[in-house]
């Protein structure tokens, strides 16, 4: 079983060191994993493209860069570093200022086996700040829905959203044709509504994903309820015939 972990990057040394740290602490035993961790080096000016270069050639989880002259969004960037993985791969997607769990994958791998035509699998996260102090009443908790409508009932209904805190085939995110290339924001959500769509529920997983850092750059910051509220439209408008017709109202 192969993981791949993927990260766009742009100017974070301070915490790209810690992000790649922690997916190179990843603890596997007993199972039969390998793991590579994919980085788009995307139009850094803060040092860290001298900084990958150097921690590409140390020993541990395998760490691949790719440079980028001028700044991607996110969906590009996110599918220049997926069609570098294995067609067998599992993607699991990793901020560049957040940590990955020593037995994430381990978890994931677990579910994978007990799960053998499952094609995406979702956990839960905490939250941290940029000391990485818990913060307390912030954690993600992913929900058991019964069918794929049923989950995007309630993601359009604004009740439930999902980030990094999956993991999925290759298979599966070429089957959707990847990330919205177009998307300033939501590309992630963007990508699960169309595994929905698509008619693929994901495994609730009983594990802890990542921890995801709120501090004072993070992209999402100033994302209040009208804006996520906003880019609910925007996404409902891209599949409103399709979602129209398995029952979910525009929100």
């Amino acid at each position: 079983m192969h993981f791949v972990v993927i990260t766009p990057t742009h100017n974070r040394l301070q915490y790209l060191p810690e992000a790649v740290a922690s997916v190179r602490a990843s603890v596997l035993a007993p199972l039969d994993i390998s793991v590579e961790h994919l980085i788009c080096e995307n139009a850094c000016t803060d040092g860290s493209a001298n900084w990958l270069q150097e921690a590409a050639g140390q020993p541990g989880v395998a760490l691949r860069y790719w440079p980028s002259q001028q700044k991607l969004l996110p969906g590009p960037a996110r599918n220049q570093l997926v069609q570098h993985a294995a067609p067998d791969a599992w993607i699991v997607p990793l901020d560049d200022d957040d940590l990955l769990l020593q037995r994430t994958l381990y978890h994931y791998g677990a579910e994978v086996n007990r799960n053998p035509e499952a094609q995406w699998f979702v956990a839960d996260f905490l939250r941290i700040d940029q000391e990485r102090r818990y913060l307390p009443n912030e954690d993600y908790y992913a929900w058991q829905f019964d069918t794929p409508a049923d989950m995007l009932r309630a993601i359009f209904r604004a009740e439930h959203f999902i980030q990094g805190n999956v993991c999925y085939s290759r298979a599966l995110f070429q089957e959707v044709k990847g990330y919205d290339e177009q998307l300033p924001m939501a590309e992630d959500l963007d990508l699960y509504v169309r595994f929905l769509l698509a008619g693929h529920l994901p495994v609730i997983c009983p594990h802890i994903s990542h921890l995801h850092r709120f501090h004072s750059s993070n992209i999402s910051i100033g994302v209040d309820a009208d804006k996520h509220g906003n880019d609910l439209k925007v996404l409902y408008d891209k599949y409103a015939a399709q979602l129209a017709a398995v029952g979910v109202e525009r929100p």
